[in-house]
C-alpha cells in the first residue's frame, strides 16, 4: 500500500462524494457528509480496485478513478439508507 496513491483516493472520493450529493438532492448527506462518505469510500474501493484490477489501471488513472467511483457509491448507498430509515 503506497500513502500518496492513499491519499489520492480518499482525496479524489471525498471530491466524488461531494458531487454525487449535488446531483443526486434526495440522497444526499449534506455537504459534510457527502465528503465524508465520500472520503471512506474513495479509500476502501480505491484500495480494492487497485488490488483487483492493478494490472488494467495503474497510476494516477487508476488511483483517481477508483477513488472516485468509490466515493460515489458508499455516498449514494449512504443516501439511500438515509431515506429508507427517514420513512
Amino acid at each position: 500500500m503506497d500513502l500518496t496513491s492513499l491519499l489520492v483516493q480518499v482525496v479524489s472520493g471525498a471530491v466524488g462524494g461531494g458531487a454525487a450529493g449535488a446531483a443526486a438532492k434526495q440522497y444526499s448527506l449534506g455537504t459534510i457528509g457527502n465528503v465524508i462518505a465520500g472520503a471512506v469510500g474513495g479509500g476502501i474501493a480505491g484500495q480494492l480496485i487497485g488490488t483487483f484490477a492493478g494490472q488494467m489501471i495503474e497510476g494516477w488513472v487508476g488511483d483517481i478513478a477508483g477513488g472516485a467511483v468509490g466515493g460515489i457509491i458508499l455516498t449514494l448507498i449512504a443516501g439511500v439508507i438515509k431515506n429508507m430509515m427517514s420513512k
